[in-house]
């Protein structure tokens, strides 16, 4: 593999042309991109890398067909294993009902496929180094000195950001008084024993939302919720606007760790109100109930690929403040038993325990019961694996996922339901973690 270090200035702007000539059409045929942005946020065991995936020169091919249908993970481990190299997309969260006896009765709106897996052509890593200088670093088997004089060159056809000449109607498919009425049912389900915690989630959508502006939806999207794990994916018509906060899973050598995320709060709007919030998420008692039932969840998970007595709880109710809310985020860490692939630890551990409830497959049951949307990308897991094995996965919350030929726009938010959750707290809490796309989706679709 070629590659080619180039010191820039201003690398923010680098990073957004760089995208800009990833997504316009005569930059590559087959129509895929990844965009990985940390945005500068210090987080716990590193946040996501700032890098761009381009081209694909090999998509991994899942069966979808029922009778045939491959194992994801095996699929994804046997084309690792026949040429070691990275790997990036996605895991839908269906993918449970290969996992376990579960079914998904809602109708796929979205039509995104279970999983999506390419060897990116390029990679573009954007480095900030305070001895070496800013720069770009480009990799691919390619003259990596003519792509570095497309990026230069490259004038985007239109505006990053741009807006559409008509409004589009963002809907919640799940009434106010629905959704108290399910959080009621759920707590039965609670008291019958069923489960000691649920994540409910409903979702909000525009049709013939042909007008969308991915990149500079995008773009929005990341100025109004700066992430750590922040993603745009291009397959085709497809796209993935993401702005996460979570870390589902990530191996380095033998280590691997979980940051699960129970506990959410709004900002405040003085530096004192501030912190009344972030103490108060701190000390709720439900909160650190909340994350700790989780907790415990995440560490049976890992328990299934890890050495005996290897697991550790590193962080127990971390409170981190982002531009919206304060998160309680805690950290679970194993080392992965010899005789365990790293698709195996991924298998164990998905989908993400914050997002199901525990027990875990008796809340998947449920959760199914229950909604009335289909989950599909929304609550998976998006990331890469690199030519050694590693990978970082984020969770796949606070996106909105847009298939461009049926002009279908969706993004979906939950909340941890217990026994002594208040309904409309819980409503509260899925408007204020819908916010931030609802805020771009309503400026971006105004006229000038």
């Amino acid at each position: 593999m070629n590659s080619v270090r180039v010191s820039v200035e201003d690398l923010s702007s680098w990073r957004w042309q760089a995208l800009a000539w990833a997504i316009a059409e005569e930059a590559h045929e087959d129509g895929f991109v990844a965009f990985l942005n940390n945005n500068g946020i210090d987080y716990p065991n590193d946040p996501f890398p700032n890098r761009l995936f381009v081209g694909a020169k090999r998509v991994i091919s899942f069966s979808e067909n029922e009778a045939t249908r491959d194992d994801v993970f095996d699929v994804l481990q046997q084309a690792h294993r026949e040429k070691p190299a990275y790997l990036v997309g996605y895991l839908g969260y269906d993918l449970k009902n290969q996992l376990e006896n579960l079914t998904s009765r809602n109708p796929d709106r979205l039509q995104f496929p279970d999983a999506y897996f390419v060897e990116p052509a390029w990679i573009i890593d954007f480095e900030e180094s305070d001895v070496l200088g800013d720069a770009l670093i480009i990799q691919g088997e390619g003259d990596t000195g003519a792509l570095l004089k497309q990026l230069r060159s490259f004038v985007p056809i239109v505006s990053p950001v741009s807006f559409p000449a008509s409004p589009v109607e963002i809907q919640c498919r799940v009434l106010s008084e629905d959704y108290l009425a399910t959080v009621r049912r759920i707590q039965d389900h609670i008291r019958a024993g069923d489960v000691y915690e649920l994540n409910y989630c409903i979702e909000f959508f525009a049709q013939q939302a042909g007008n969308i502006d991915p990149l500079g939806t995008y773009r929005a999207l990341t100025e109004r919720s700066p992430m750590p794990f922040s993603s745009f994916m291009k397959m085709g018509d497809r796209y993935v606007m993401g702005a996460s906060p979570e870390r589902f899973l990530k191996k380095t050598g033998d280590r691997i760790l979980s940051q699960p995320i129970k506990g959410t709060v709004r900002r405040g709007q003085t530096p004192d109100e501030d912190m009344a919030l972030r103490a108060y998420l701190l000390n709720s008692e439900k909160e650190r109930a909340e994350n700790l039932m989780i907790v415990d969840l995440v560490r049976n998970d890992l328990a299934r690929s890890a050495q005996t007595g290897s697991i550790g709880v590193d962080e127990l109710f971390g409170i981190y403040g982002f531009q919206q809310v304060f998160q309680m985020i805690s950290t679970v860490s194993a080392t992965l038993h010899e005789r365990v692939s790293w698709a195996e630890a991924i298998r164990h551990a998905f989908p993400m325990g914050s997002m199901t409830g525990a027990p875990k497959i008796r809340s998947m049951q449920l959760i199914d019961d229950l909604e009335v949307s289909r989950r599909g990308v929304y609550s998976g897991a998006i990331g890469f694996i690199t030519p050694e094995a590693d990978f970082d996965f984020s969770v796949v919350i606070r996106t909105l996922l847009y298939n461009a030929e049926s002009e279908y726009a969706s993004f979906s938010v939950g909340s941890a339901i217990t026994y002594d959750a208040e309904p409309e707290q819980e409503w509260e809490e899925c408007l204020l973690k819908a916010r931030a796309i609802r805020d771009v989706l309503a400026s971006s679709f105004s006229s000038r």
